[in-house]
């Protein structure tokens, strides 16, 4: 397989997002970092960016990207595509944390992490995907999180965002694979990165008057998950690996984390649960996505 793919990943102001543009782009592959109002507020991420793509003679672009936008989304996957020609990567990292007791978020606050944590994928899969057929080729890759698969009390709609893209990308993975397209999960575990310093806050917390001792739970959390925060080169580092694995012998799911908290555990089971499901409704030994997965064994 070519190892230089043409990537795009959204949310690569900072963070996760920062850390994969420029592992990638080190590596050789021509990559799209894509941002939120580029000549704005992040104006001074997209310069640093630029900056070290000069420096070093990278193939990094900016490109101007909001997820919750169709408009924008549509925009930047052509622009991508008329620039480089072709796209072969998709990498859906923007996303946000929302803390509090589930009652205290407001509706606006639950519609606007949804649209971005999970709508924002479906509409950059949507932008890219004809692109990807057209190839017979391509790789979509969600980063979720540890808690797509656990529950943390005070993160109950990260985690709702979570689990609903966990969900999608497992179904892209079944659907996708017989057009030579993959779909993968990469689920982090704590990391110290901005997204720590970016946590919103649940806004009506009148509403949480009555809960007592339950009211700590944010805060334990919280500090705990500081506590064991690791090196989050490790996430880009693990990007890079799927990226640059065959196609056809990626995996679902990847656990990158510096703790355990069952989750490997819990998609080991899941797996078997699904191979029992496709069993039932005979569709096992049919399908591109099973064959696959078992040359990628092989």
């Amino acid at each position: 397989m070519d190892s230089k793919q043409v990537v795009l990943v959204t949310g690569s102001s900072t963070g996760f997002g920062r850390l994969m543009v420029e592992t990638l782009a080190r590596r050789g592959h021509t990559v799209f970092a894509t941002m939120r109002d580029p000549a704005g507020r992040n104006a001074t991420n997209a310069s640093e960016i630029r900056a070290l793509a000069a420096k070093e003679s990278l193939p990094l672009h900016i490109l101007e990207l909001d997820v919750t936008d169709d408009g924008s989304v549509e925009q930047a996957a052509r622009a991508a595509v008329e620039q480089a020609g072709r796209i072969d990567v998709a990498i859906n990292n923007a996303g946000y944390v929302l803390t509090g007791l589930a009652e205290s978020v407001t509706t606006e606050q639950a519609q606007q992490i949804m649209d971005t944590n999970f709508f924002g994928s479906v509409r950059v899969n949507r932008a890219l995907l004809p692109y990807m057929r057209r190839q017979r080729s391509g790789l979509l890759l969600h980063i979720s999180s540890g808690a797509g698969r656990v529950i943390f009390p005070s993160f109950g709609f990260y985690s709702a965002t979570k689990f609903a893209l966990e969900a999608l990308a497992e179904a892209y993975h079944y659907e996708l694979a017989s057009q030579g397209i993959d779909s993968s999960i990469v689920e982090p575990g704590a990391y110290q990165t901005s997204i720590f310093g970016n946590l919103v806050k649940a806004a009506d917390e009148a509403r949480t008057d009555t809960y007592g001792a339950a009211n700590q739970m944010p805060i334990k959390i919280n500090e705990g998950l500081g506590k064991a925060a690791g090196n989050p080169q490790e996430v880009a580092d693990a990007v890079l690996r799927i990226v640059e694995t065959p196609a056809g012998q990626r995996k679902l799911r990847y656990r990158v984390s510096p703790s355990g908290l069952g989750v490997d555990e819990i998609n080991a089971l899941s797996e078997q649960v699904q191979a029992r499901l496709f069993e039932i409704f005979g569709i096992t030994a049919e399908t591109a996505f099973v064959q696959r997965s078992a040359a990628a064994k092989s």
